[in-house]
């Protein structure tokens, strides 16, 4: 019987032996394209970040330095296009496209045209800076909305303001403060009532400890809202 299993075994082994050579022969060659394939992908990928993307992002943040001190001083032209010998945020962005350096320095562009009155160029600015820390991106929403406001188009700008609400609400006093700008907007200036009156609540439901929501009681009172439960 022992002779009988051993034989059994081997004819067995022989067969699984002869289903891989089988496989090997039909599949070797995809598989090692597809192992080639991969292996260079890798290697591609290790170069592209170590030796351009790397020093593509340390270039760009070492030009920006100086544009970030004039920022910081408020010297807003010199921050925006530079001095002649360093360069300003819109050279970065057009130079280091895809690069945090230029990620962050559409945001620091967005506010300096903010501050000069060119609320178009800051929107296109705003909207191509994203980051992952979300108070920050919450904050460029809310400028958007600011831009939106000062151009009169109030519907965007509502958008905007209660997109940064909504966007991070446990950080309870800046989303309360954005949420109040747009409750304000659709009150005073789009004098949609109905609007108004749902965003006041919210803030109150929402906020219930911050400054916005005792104004908010105010502006509800105003409006002959009393019950601001309900």
């Amino acid at each position: 019987m022992a002779d009988k299993k051993h034989v059994q075994d081997s004819e067995n082994d022989a067969m699984v032996i002869a289903k891989v050579k089988d496989f090997w022969d039909k599949y070797s060659k995809p598989l090692m394209i597809v192992s080639t394939v991969i292996i260079v992908a890798i290697a591609g990928f290790y170069i592209y970040k170590k030796y351009v993307k790397e020093p593509k992002e340390e270039k760009a943040t070492d030009a920006m330095f100086k544009a970030e001190e004039y920022y910081r001083e408020d010297s807003v032209s010199k921050a925006l296009n530079g001095d002649g010998q360093n360069w300003g945020f819109t050279r970065v962005i057009e130079k280091y496209g895809g690069t945090e350096a230029a990620n962050l320095a559409n945001y620091y562009a967005g506010v300096c045209y903010i501050k000069l009155n060119a609320y178009d160029k800051a929107i296109k600015c705003l909207k191509k800076f994203s980051n992952s820390y979300k108070p920050v991106q919450a904050r460029a929403y809310k400028l958007i909305g600011d831009a939106y406001a000062d151009l009169g188009k109030n519907a965007d700008a509502l958008d905007y303001y209660k997109k940064a609400a909504h966007y991070f609400e446990k950080d309870a006093n800046n989303s309360a403060e954005y949420l109040f700008y747009a409750a304000y907007l659709a009150d005073r200036v789009m004098k949609d009532q109905k609007e108004a009156i749902a965003l006041y609540k919210e803030i109150k439901e929402k906020f219930p400890k911050t400054q916005q929501a005792f104004q908010a009681d105010n502006y509800l009172a105003q409006m002959g809202v009393y019950n601001t439960t309900n």
